[in-house]
Formats: structure tokens, sequence, C-alpha cells
């Protein structure tokens, strides 16, 4: 028998084989698709886009703050969009729209390619008829079953719409962001116009939010926007669509964002919103957001910023400044991310993360009271050297013998140091994550001078225990939430908060700094009749300035500087933010008068009143 006998037989069979597992694996897949299919949702309603949820912020008093979302009317047709969003849309997002039927598998095995050349998900191979059936009809779960319902709902989709109709259904249901759904919400909410009169570089901003709104939205991080809509704009003149003259044009255009706030409280609402889904899921209805915001008190800080930077900003060399107002339980009253949202949306209150230099010390003597400081301890304020490192006053002396008291309100940055390593970095360390401080510190001596980075709404709540006698504080700013069928969809509870630091250390530490702001460093933060504390803060080099402030009733944190850390002209937290905190409090008098500060005396031990006690006994 030849050898040529068994592969004859041998080629049959495989083929034979070959072909049964085909077929089953056939019928298996068959069995699934059908099981799938008959799971899918309902398509009779894919016009109806009346049910986009429209978000309206209120203040503490009822009164409207913002309407985000849905502006109503009727769906948009494609007809209505211009030539250019549909062009940017495409060019980004579905280069190859127009010639495959739901599928692009060319566009697939490219995006495969891409990932496996960067190691990592730099792109995805989704079609804009499958984001329009995931968007539209599934759940964000990433499975196997969705996968296949979103590949079925898309040849669904391509063979019973035109892909003008597709392209038109996907605009008016995807999420742009700042809790706008559809590009007609988008449009008037980021630039306060109806979607037909977008500009090319405005329409190419949106497009670019499509792969990530909540990242790239301008409301939240305007460079990340900006640089989107150059990567935008760098695709459609590659697609063909622009010229490369057109393409420099568009990228060296401003782009002016508009928010559809009521009054200035912009920041405020797009915090709001950040919050919102930790508290009802992604909004799927029309709901009304109560928020703790005073309105007011929200005017009343814009106007403090201005008037102060007015005056003064362009001859110190300031361009922004932010600011947080709440209350000692950690209720944002009033927020100022910057000078001007529409120029800006950056919060600078709380995305911004800066050194907060002598702002944190009282964080250190904190710590140290509790390991048995007393305001009357002396120390010795002179140069002091720490494994090579050596801490310098802000003006170059030394006072000699001084308080603990003392050094705290003249800000002495040897004294802290030494009073920082007595106590332990370790221990200074604990007391700051208590207090809500999440940056990253390290135990080096400069630990007690502020040398690391955090944002002003945390720094600022971390005060409000000082106001609040030492209990938890959470920055808040949604009271409740309800569906415009009057269902209360969440209430925030009022929770006895624990107590993180003991109320007497609280109340020898507000003796302090109740000193940095009558005899100290902040004395351009006093107020008559008014009992304030409070504590400057100034980072090196003059690139960031702050004073934190508070009474019985608010607490009220101000940072002052430029974006790209530039210097300033020799701004110290007890120049340009105190005096914006004393411009601002002169209008909240009678409320910051109405709630003391917690008890400066201390039973056996600490403040003044202990160390009479100790000098000459009871």
């Amino acid at each position: 028998m030849s050898e040529a006998e068994p592969r004859h037989r041998f080629l049959p069979r495989f083929a034979y084989w070959g072909l049964v597992v085909f077929l089953w694996l056939g019928l298996a897949i068959g069995v699934l698709v059908f099981i799938y299919a008959l799971d899918l949702p309902d398509t009779d309603d894919l016009w109806k886009v009346g049910n986009q949820p429209e978000l309206s912020i209120y203040a503490r008093d009822d009164g409207l703050v913002a309407r985000r979302g849905r502006r109503g009317g009727r769906p948009m047709r494609f007809d209505d969009f211009p030539p250019h969003l549909v062009e940017a849309v495409i060019a980004i997002e579905d280069r190859r729209f127009y010639a495959h039927y739901g599928l692009d598998p060319r566009g697939l095995l490219r995006a495969m390619a891409v990932n496996i050349r960067q190691g990592r998900l730099a792109q995805g191979g989704s079609t804009l008829t499958q984001q329009l059936a995931k968007n539209v009809f599934l759940t964000p779960e990433r499975s196997f079953k969705r996968k296949v319902q979103e590949l079925l709902l898309a040849f669904w989709l391509e063979a019973h719409f035109s892909k003008n109709d597709i392209l038109a259904l996907y605009l008016n249901r995807v999420y742009f962001g700042s809790g706008a759904y559809g590009v007609q919400a988008a449009a008037e909410t980021y630039f306060n116009r109806p979607v037909q009169n977008l500009t090319r570089i405005e329409a190419a901003m949106l497009a670019g939010l499509l792969k990530a709104p909540s990242r790239y939205a301008p409301t939240r991080d305007p460079a990340a926007a900006a640089r989107r809509a150059r990567i935008v704009i760098a695709a459609m003149q590659d697609a063909g669509f622009i010229s490369a003259e057109e393409a420099r044009e568009m990228a060296g255009q401003n782009i002016i964002i508009t928010n559809r706030s009521t009054d200035g409280a912009h920041y405020a609402v797009d915090w709001t919103l950040d919050q919102l889904p930790d508290f009802v899921g992604r909004p799927r209805a029309d709901l009304d957001v109560m928020t703790t915001l005073d309105r007011p008190m929200q005017l009343a800080a814009e106007r403090a910023i201005n008037r102060v930077l007015a005056a003064q900003g362009a001859a110190r060399q300031v361009e922004q400044a932010a600011m947080v107002v709440m209350t000692p339980d950690g209720a944002i009253r009033a927020m100022v991310g910057g000078r001007a949202y529409g120029k800006s949306q950056f919060n600078r209150a709380v995305q911004a993360r800066r050194q907060p230099g002598s702002a944190f010390k009282p964080v250190a003597y904190l710590a140290a009271l509790e390991n048995g400081l007393l305001e009357g301890d002396r120390y010795e304020d002179a140069p002091l050297s720490i494994n090579g490192w050596s801490p310098k006053n802000y003006d170059g002396r030394y006072r000699g013998a001084v308080t603990a008291g003392e050094a705290l309100a003249h800000s002495l940055n040897t004294v802290a140091v030494q009073i920082s390593e007595q106590t332990g970095r370790d221990k200074v360390i604990d007391m700051a994550r208590r207090l809500g401080l999440s940056g990253r510190l390290r135990a080096h001596p400069s630990l007690a001078l502020g040398a690391f980075e955090v944002s002003l709404l945390q720094l600022t709540a971390a005060y409000a225990h000082f106001a609040n006698g030492g209990r938890q504080v959470v920055p808040h700013i949604i009271q409740a939430v309800i569906s415009a069928s009057g269902q209360t969809l969440y209430e925030r509870l009022a929770l006895t908060a624990l107590p993180v630091v003991d109320e007497h250390h609280i109340g020898a530490l507000n003796q302090m700094l109740r000193a940095a702001i009558t005899i100290g460093t902040g004395r351009a933060a006093r107020l008559d009749g008014v009992e304030l504390a409070g504590k400057t803060g100034t980072s090196q080099n003059w690139r960031d300035a702050w004073f934190i402030g508070y009474s019985g009733a608010l607490v009220v944190g101000v940072w002052v500087g430029n974006d790209d850390g530039a210097a300033m002209n020799r701004v110290t937290g007890g120049g340009l933010p105190a005096q914006i905190f004393a411009d601002f409090m002169e209008e909240q008098k009678q409320l910051a008068a109405s709630v003391a500060l917690p008890d400066a005396a201390l039973p056996q031990g600490g403040g003044i009143g202990g160390l009479l006690r100790r000098l000459f006994g009871d």
C-alpha cells in the first residue's frame, strides 16, 4: 500500500469533521443570538427625545440657580445640523460611517493594531451605529451578551433607517457632559446658541467630547477640551473636510464658554452635577436638585473677589482667585472657581491643588496640642538645621524667645518646625488625615510649612473642624434630589457628626488663631464687633497666597495666584486674600457674629487658662 492512501483517507475525514464542528458551532451561535434577540429592548420610542433629562438646580431658599440638560422642543433632524458638525463627528468617531453596515471590520482591525502597538486601550472599534445602539437601548455593563445585542441592534438600525437618520438619532441622544444630553442641549449649555449657529471650532470641540464627555467637558477641564478639539481639527484635515490653512485658522481661534446659569454660581453648579451620579446614578428623567447654596452669599463672594482684584490685581501680578464658603458642618454656601467662568471653566476651588504654606500650620499645632503642647510653652526663634535643611522666617528675622501662641500668630517657621518635630511627623500626618486632607504628605521636616499640595475645598473643610468644636466635616452641596413626579430620590439626613478631635484642644487652637487676626499676620481680616479666627499662608516664591478664616457660623477659604504658577508681586496671605475675606465677611457681619467660636478655656492645662493655672495655681 502506498503512502498516498492514508493521506487520501485523512483529508476527507478532516473535512467531514471540520464541517460537523462548523455546523454545530454555527448552530450554537445561532441559538445564542436567538436567545439574546428575544431579550432585546423595545425600539418604538427611538425618535422621542422628550425624555432626555432637564436638571434644575435650586438654592437653599428654593430659588432657581440654573437649568442644565434638555432645552425642549422637537428632536433635531439631519438637515438641522450644520455640515461642519457632521464632518467633525464623522472625522473623529467613524471615518467609514457611510461605507459600512453597522460593523466596520477594517476599523476594528485598525483599532486593535493601534491598541497592541501602544500597549493600552487607545482606540475603540465601535461604529456610530453601535454607539447609538448602546447609548439608547442598553446598559453600560461590559459583557458578551451586551456586545452581541449591541451588534444585533446596530444591524437592525442600519436596515430600518438611512445613514443620515442614524446620525441624527445619535446626535440627539449622546451625552456631552455637564448634564447635556443631545447636541442641541450641548450647544446651548456651552455656547448659549442653537446648534445651527455653531462655528467650526465649536463643532470640533463638541465632537471631541464624545470620547469621554465627563473628562473633556470644558466646564471641567478647559485645557483638555481645547487639546481634544485640536485633535478633531487634525482628523478633519486628514479626512479631507478642511484644508491645512483652514485647520491652522481653526486651531488659533479662542472658544468662549457661556453657561446657562441664572447667576454667577457656574462653578458650584458644575460641581453639583459632578456629585449627582454618586447619589442617584445617571439621570434618566427630569430632576430638581436642591442645594445648600445661598444666592446672596454667592454674589457677595464674587463681588469681594472682583473688587479687590480690580483694584490691585494687575499691580500685584495676580490673575486668578478662588473662594469657598461653608458652614461649620460642611454645607457649601458659595463657591467661586475663578474670575471669569466664560473664559475658563477650570474650578480652582476644587480641581486645583497648590501648596498651602503656613495655612497648614494650625494642623501641626493641633497635633501638638494633643501631644501636650500649651499655648504658653516657650521656644527659641533662631536659626535651625535638621539634617542639612534650614527653615527661614518670611521676613528673614528671628525674635528669640517666644511662646507657641505668639509663634503661630506671627507665623514663625522655625518654631512651627520645632513643634512638629517635637510632636512627631507621623502624628501631624495623622491629624491631617483626620481633618480630611488627602494630599501626598511626606514625613519631611518641611511638612509643618505646608510643602505639599491640597485643594482650597479640602483646606477650608479642615478649618471647619475648628469652627464646630472638632466634629467630622464632609463638604456637601446636594441637599435633596426630587423627580418630576415629586418623589424624593435622595435626601441628606441630619446625622450627628462624630468627634475627630477633642473640643478642648480645638478651643486652645481657636485662642491662638484669634490672635493671628488681632495681632498677627491676618490683621487685614479684622472686623469690628465680630469674633474671628484664621490663618494666612504663602507658598514659596510668591506662587500661592491663602487666607482661611472663620467664625462660629461661617468658614471662608480664599486663594489667589496664577494658573501657570508664575510668581506674584510679593503677595502674601495677609494681603489680598485677607482683604477679600474681610470684604466678604463685612456683608455677613450679623450672621458671622451670631454663633460664638468653641470656648478656649481648657480644663487642667492648655491655652492661657491652663498656663495661668500652671503658674499660679487654682
